[in-house]
């Protein structure tokens, strides 16, 4: 059985909506959606590691009964650090202090409507000789049918293919990373970026739950399907 190593990821310096990991979503500030995703999953506390430099932050996650022994460094909290070295200096933490792992997974707060099934599935795809497992859901535009470039003279072609496509579900099926699971061999981030591993294994999830909260506009939806979610529950 796997012994992962549960990463969240919440700089205080969040600026498309300010403050938005602990700002309220249905009544809860948004990394609870992450720890609670984990611990649902089967992770017990030791296993999740809050990466913030945060005080507000880390006192919300204690709120939620979840200890932050561990402080992202101020370096690794600016707009410009890449995932790969926060989740390594999180890794060098968790060795450190004895805490045994054999695969990392990152759950970006961003993503609230990722379930523990969706993390159960992902770790259940995962191999030690693939390099991650990577949540995905089908892409908006698909570079065969309906994505296009413009070539020297300014013309648009499609991006892929000779352009004959007439009917969308009759392309290639193509996937975008939703950020909600990935399921990441630590060897291999040792080694090399996200985007250069060469054995990524997907996870389809729907649209309805791969909604990543960047804007304003994210969020009202956001709040707006958990309106209409409550609204049809039983009394």
């Amino acid at each position: 059985m796997l012994t992962p190593l549960y990463i969240v990821p919440a700089r205080g310096g969040s600026k498309g909506i300010p403050r938005k990991n602990i700002k309220p979503l249905g009544g809860r500030p948004l990394i609870s959606y992450a720890i609670d995703a984990a611990r649902c999953a089967g992770a017990d506390d030791r296993h999740i590691i809050l990466s913030t430099d945060d005080d507000e932050i880390a006192d919300t996650a204690r709120c939620l009964g979840l200890d932050v022994p561990y402080r992202r460094p101020a370096e690794l909290a600016t707009d410009t650090a890449g995932s790969r070295e926060l989740i390594i200096d999180a890794m060098d933490w968790a060795d450190r202090h004895g805490i045994s792992y054999d695969c990392v997974v990152l759950l970006q707060p961003t993503s609230p409507f990722r379930t523990a099934d969706d993390i159960r599935a992902a770790l259940a795809l995962y191999r030690p000789e693939v390099d991650m497992v990577v949540s995905v859901t089908e892409a908006a535009s698909n570079p065969y049918y309906n994505c296009f470039e413009t070539d020297a003279e300014g013309f648009l072609h499609v991006s892929k293919g000779d352009g004959l496509y007439t009917r969308r579900q009759d392309a290639p099926h193509a996937y975008e990373y939703n950020g909600a699971v990935y399921v990441i061999r630590p060897e291999s981030i040792r080694r090399m970026p996200l985007g250069a591993f060469p054995r990524r294994v997907p996870l389809v999830m729907p649209r309805d739950r791969s909604l990543d909260l960047d804007t304003p506009f994210d969020w009202l939806v956001a709040e707006a399907m958990i309106a209409n979610h409550s609204s049809h529950q039983p009394l």
